[in-house]
């Protein structure tokens, strides 16, 4: 069943795509609460996530944009806003589809479908992110530099995906215990440190061994 995340602030059109998708047999997420609303679409591994533009906070089109940046996730983009501008710049910003309100839920229905049938078949590469420094690739669990390849457990790729996604920025050690606790990869603070030492220690390997630093009483942060 795929999983289907609507990221909009209008209750009553939230709760009338929930109910319609659930019934075509979707399992539906839905977020209430934007204020960590890159982070939170990220955690939920959704197949497709519905994004409204108009959001407290937060453009939708800075929020494709920061997705885009860490998940080949397929996006469509419903709005209530029908310029040619708008459209072009979340287009530009990788979003999938553009869907302006009101519009015909069976119409909806036939691009969630087209996309979400496309994306199961997209080349493997897809799930490829280019770190600048270094490739990581989800679906093999493997990072790549230049002819080398090594291979991550799974609660190192977890910690380097997310370092990944919040690059330039200190994660506290906390935050990434509860993202590995939320994506069901129960750790704690020993086992953190372990996978630390050990993933850095596959960073040397291709030479990259000052890409993780510690700051002292506050956590971590790729550089």
């Amino acid at each position: 069943m795929s999983k289907i995340l609507i990221v909009e602030d209008d209750k009553k059109l939230r709760t009338e795509l929930e109910v319609f998708l659930k019934k075509n047999g979707f399992e539906i997420y839905t977020i209430e609460n934007f204020d960590n609303i890159v982070e939170d679409i990220l955690k939920t591994n959704s197949d497709l996530v519905l994004l409204d533009l108009n959001l407290p906070n937060n453009d939708g089109s800075y929020i494709c944009k920061e997705i885009r940046k860490t998940s080949n996730v397929p996006i469509i983009i419903i709005t209530s806003r029908d310029s040619e501008l708008d459209e072009l710049i979340c287009l530009n910003y990788g979003a999938d589809q553009y869907v302006t309100k009101p519009f015909n839920l069976q119409i909806l229905l036939a691009k969630i479908t087209g996309l979400l049938k496309r994306s199961q078949i997209t080349d493997v590469n897809q799930n490829k992110i280019d770190c600048k420094d270094f490739i990581l690739n989800i679906s093999k669990s493997t990072i790549e530099k230049d002819d080398k390849v090594i291979e991550l457990t799974k609660n190192e790729l977890k910690i380097l995906h997310y370092l990944v996604s919040k690059r330039g920025q200190i994660v506290s050690r906390e935050d990434i215990i509860n993202y590995l606790w939320d994506s069901e990869s129960f750790i704690d603070d020993n086992t953190l440190t372990v996978n630390i030492k050990r993933l850095r220690l596959k960073l040397e390997e291709i030479n990259l061994e000052d890409l993780i630093e510690t700051k002292r009483g506050q956590g971590y942060i790729l550089i």
